[in-house]
């Protein structure tokens, strides 16, 4: 089961990383995954939230539009 964080300690988080705690370190001292807590660094540095929707590029937001009108237009077509 995923474990949900509040936004307030993921920023707490990335902060203790951009003043530089170590991956390593905040793994040990929170329990977090590095992996995880990469993820929430270069989602707040790059657009200041961590909701992946706010860090899609323009050619994602496309693509999944795409996808989603293709999948319309094939469920119209078995009608």
């Amino acid at each position: 089961m995923a474990k949900h964080y509040e936004e307030a300690f993921k920023k707490q988080i990335v902060a203790l990383y951009n003043n530089g705690k170590t991956l390593a370190d905040i793994n040990k001292e929170y329990g977090i995954a590095k992996f995880t807590v990469k993820t929430w660094i270069e989602r707040y540095n790059t657009s200041g939230s961590f909701d992946v929707n706010d860090n899609r590029t323009e050619e994602e937001i496309e693509l999944i539009k795409l996808r989603k009108q293709v999948k319309q237009l094939e469920m119209e077509n078995d009608i």
